[in-house]
């Protein structure tokens, strides 16, 4: 069975969050998402908006690919690729969960500070 986190009622699979997180890290992966979400692209056209070679950007569109965040196709000889604003909002969604339980421990917080005898099990 796969280690999961649970925020509030959403369990998310840590490898798949550490794999989209891991994936959005990098401000180059960013940008190609960003621009396969507005529209479909070759890979032969995102390496020639990046100063890097076309086997840099390939590498790039595979760690997206692998984390779920683009999907390619074979198109001739071409690999397009767009983004899967599914796996977007499943981010969206895990920070906002994140947000809450955060903003909750700091009520608790601001509680305990209020009354210290609150928090004192004796």
């Amino acid at each position: 069975m796969g280690e999961g986190i649970t925020y509030n009622s959403m369990v998310v699979d840590s490898g798949h969050a550490d794999l989209l997180f891991g994936a959005l890290a990098d401000g180059t992966r960013r940008e190609i998402l960003a621009l396969t979400l507005t529209g479909e692209h070759s890979v032969s056209q995102l390496a020639r908006m990046f100063p890097m070679s076309f086997a840099a950007v390939q590498k790039h569109v595979a760690v997206l690919e692998r984390a779920g965040l683009v999907v390619k196709r074979k198109q001739g000889r071409e690999q397009r690729v767009r983004g899967n604003p599914a796996a977007v909002h499943e981010i969206r969604e895990a920070l906002d969960q994140l947000e809450i339980r955060w903003r909750q421990r700091v009520d608790r917080i601001d509680e305990l500070l209020a009354d210290p005898d609150r928090g004192d099990p004796a």
